[in-house]
């Protein structure tokens, strides 16, 4: 297990290498680690690549007795090459470093002898996503085509580590001129996790990338994993690092959770419900699929041990009888059983009637986990920990509101979550992690064994 930030770390001592280097002569670089204001590192499993929002104090003379801006000069893409540290050791930018490059440039403050200009550092990918295309046809495996996309000198090109949880079913398609994140997005609704090798529960991915690289993760992977760290919560003095209550790692400093619950929202969405139709326009042909919460809640409540709405907790007044039962939202798709089939011309004739992507079965399901996964969320601050990233299964306790002794916890709202958002920001007042965090259902879950 990484090492644990127990107390805040002195911003000054956070950054070991915050260098710019110039488009024009890769060879004259510039330091700003005397000079940032504010930093800001972000991550999210609902974000393509990672993001870096600084301010720095640009002084007049920083390069051949110019400031920044104009001695670089500063004009954007430049290569950015950062390192920063918590007070464990947890280093982000070492292995693998750290390579970001200048997407906007903002003039925050001018004044005669310094200004403060503010930057958006941005991954390569991130770049070259807006360059290529998407033109060829895809054959096979939904976490094949991930990877191609990733890695091929067609597309992105990265040269980052790959991490592509597999896929039990293939999807072949044509890329028609779509942007790699958009296809790649696309796909993640459409595939199902060769672990479970269940084609109407398991569907559902996410896309993102961390400082260690790029995933391609199912929600069942995420909901699956081991807590990295245990946290608590309480009003107990002193939350820097002493007096950490036993079996919890580290303390948090701020707490806020979100038990807002809109019932009509999760209707319209199909959070519980939900059915899909689909029609082949060539023979007429329609099919209806309509799971519930009440078919498939085994797999929309793997972080706790029970659902907001589910079988026990529902108000039986409003279920409904007949063929308007246990649906909220209705997709339409077009049901194209030759989509792309695999071969030569007669080939592709010969296999016109069979379908190479089941609809009904995974369409239907993913959007209801989707949906189901933000059920329960909270915010949370602690002192600097970059051993966190987006994507991590984290351990969270807070005591309920009716405990007399803190040592008693809410067995309801803690447990395990899912960070979907995390940001570490360093400035004047410290070194802080914030995170978002998000699970399917409320309860804890008996320890995996």
């Amino acid at each position: 297990m990484a090492q644990i930030a127990t107390k805040l770390s002195d911003p000054t001592q956070s950054f070991q290498q915050v260098t710019l280097h110039s488009n024009k002569n890769p060879g004259d670089t510039v330091s700003l680690l005397d000079g940032i204001v504010d930093f800001q590192y972000f991550e999210s499993i609902m974000s393509d690549t990672i993001r870096v929002n600084l301010i720095f104090a640009d002084s007049g003379n920083s390069i051949n007795d110019k400031n920044v801006l104009e001695g670089l000069p500063l004009v954007g893409q430049e290569r950015v090459e950062i390192k920063f540290t918590d007070n464990a050791e947890n280093v982000i930018g070492d292995q693998p470093k750290l390579i970001l490059y200048v997407n906007k440039i903002t003039p925050i403050d001018n004044k005669t002898q310094k200004s403060l200009v503010g930057l958006e550092l941005v991954s390569k990918e991130f770049i070259m996503n807006e360059k290529v295309r998407i033109t060829k046809r895809m054959d096979g495996k939904v976490s094949d085509h991930i990877k191609t996309i990733l890695t091929s000198q067609d597309y992105l090109r990265t040269e980052k580590k790959v991490e592509v949880e597999d896929t039990i079913n293939n999807f072949n398609f044509f890329g028609n001129n779509k942007k790699s994140f958009y296809t790649i997005n696309w796909l993640s609704k459409k595939g199902v996790s060769a672990k479970s090798q269940k084609l109407g529960t398991s569907a559902g991915y996410f896309f993102y990338e961390t400082s260690e690289g790029f995933f391609f993760k199912s929600i069942d992977g995420l909901l699956e994993q081991e807590a990295k760290t245990k946290l608590i919560y309480n009003e107990t003095p002193d939350s820097f690092g002493k007096n950490i209550p036993e079996g919890y790692d580290q303390k948090i400093l701020k707490f806020n959770k979100n038990n807002n619950v809109n019932v009509q929202d999760k209707l319209k969405m199909g959070t519980f419900s939900n059915r899909t139709v689909l029609f082949d326009p060539f023979t007429c042909y329609y099919e209806v699929k309509a799971p519930s919460t009440s078919q498939t809640e085994g797999s929309l409540k793997m972080g706790g041990k029970k659902l907001t709405l589910g079988e026990e907790n529902r108000n039986k007044e409003f279920d409904i009888e007949g063929t308007n039962k246990d649906f909220s939202r209705t997709q339409y798709f077009l049901l194209d059983k030759g989509t792309a089939p695999t071969g030569d011309s007669d080939q592709q004739i010969e296999k016109s009637a069979e379908e190479n992507f089941e609809y009904g079965q995974i369409a239907n399901q993913s959007m209801m986990r989707y949906n189901q996964l933000y059920s329960m969320r909270a915010s949370i601050t602690i002192a600097g920990n970059f051993s966190l990233h987006a994507g991590d299964a984290i351990h969270v306790d807070s005591p309920g509101l009716e405990k007399k002794n803190t040592s008693d916890i809410d067995r309801r709202d803690g447990g395990l979550y899912i960070i979907t958002d995390i940001c570490h920001k360093i400035d004047s007042q410290g070194t802080f992690t914030q995170c978002n965090l998000v699970r399917d259902s409320f309860g804890r879950k008996p320890p995996k064994r």
